[in-house]
């Protein structure tokens, strides 16, 4: 199996899937086991991407020491890590892509031992997660800035709306289709793919259904329901026009954040703000953890719990309590 042929099967956007050169070099086992794990072994794309970005570096590293594939032993991945400059939440990542590589070249007789596999990985835990999040009254200043005198506004706003009242993740958001807005008696449903194939369908909220309602009337997407909702522009910039093509995820986060940056809001936000946002906005007002965690599409709480930043707003104004 060749590289370009790869390129065509795995639904990679960048990195391509190359073979290093360390594998390529063993002959036609390992390298068509390294292909079959990133087709086969992983289904979600990102992943894909982060662990082939992670097997990629160890492999060059290898090379450039100079240690064959076979010759891999756990003191060379402890001698990689040892000196990875990642922070430990993304040695615990690489670790688990190149420990699952190895485990999969044995389990294909690529190899006879995974050298990876009793290496341990740092040590690390996190009570709060590192998206900040807005300001409840930003999110709206964010929506109430952009011009919808046009179709590619309009769309910009519907999309930054669903990321607001849905808590849902960018890559969700834009690979829904016009069938997946949907009516169950009165009310207006949202259906979500989200991470691992799950899916899901959530009442859609009031405002949010204004803003969609009025999107897709303009775009004429009501009837076509095989259409992509958020689709990306052609033609210039005073006459852009839907293209019938999904807005990719890379095009859609550069749109938020300029929209953020329109906004005039500064920092270092992306969509998954919204999600922050939205989660903590929910349990301030009364929600439970337990409805979060399922509008989030989590399997467990605890995640859910990492997006809760209520404790930071008591903990700053704690702090304003040190006065000199």
């Amino acid at each position: 199996m060749s590289d370009e042929f790869a390129g065509d099967l795995i639904p990679l956007s960048a990195p391509r899937i190359l073979v290093p050169a360390l594998i390529a070099n063993v002959g036609t086992g390992p390298t068509e086991a390294f292909l079959e794990f990133f087709a086969v072994g992983l289904i979600n794309p990102n992943t894909r991407h982060a662990y082939y970005h992670a097997a990629d570096g160890f492999m060059a590293w290898c090379d450039r020491k100079g240690i064959a594939l076979k010759q891999i032993e756990p003191i060379h991945v402890a001698a990689y890590f040892a000196h990875f400059p990642g922070s430990p939440r993304t040695k615990q990542q690489h670790l688990a892509a190149i420990r699952m590589l190895f485990s999969w070249f044995v389990e294909r007789s690529a190899l006879e031992m995974n050298p990876a596999r009793d290496v341990r990985s740092p040590k690390f835990s996190r009570i709060e997660g590192k998206t900040p999040a807005f300001e409840t009254e930003e999110v709206q200043k964010i929506l109430n800035a952009i011009d919808v005198s046009d179709l590619i506004g309009l769309r910009d706003k519907a999309l930054i709306a669903t990321l607001a009242y849905t808590f849902a993740r960018i890559t969700a958001v834009v690979s829904l289709r016009a069938a997946d807005y949907l009516q169950i008696g009165k009310r207006s449903f949202l259906r979500f793919i989200e991470k691992g194939g799950k899916e899901k369908e959530i009442p859609v909220h009031h405002k949010l259904e204004e803003v969609l309602d009025v999107y897709l009337a303009r775009a004429g997407l009501s009837g076509a329901p095989g259409a992509p909702i958020f689709q990306s522009a052609r033609g210039r910039k005073k006459k852009k026009k839907l293209s019938g093509r999904p807005l990719s995820r890379t095009d859609a986060a550069a749109m938020v954040r300029r929209r953020i940056h329109d906004a005039g809001i500064t920092g270092r936000f992306s969509p998954h703000s919204f999600r922050a946002t939205g989660i903590t906005n929910y349990l301030e007002n009364g929600g439970s953890l337990e409805v979060a965690q399922r509008i989030a599409g989590h399997a467990d709480c605890r995640t859910t719990k990492l997006y809760d930043r209520r404790g930071q707003k008591v903990l700053l104004e704690d702090m304003e309590r040190v006065r000199y």
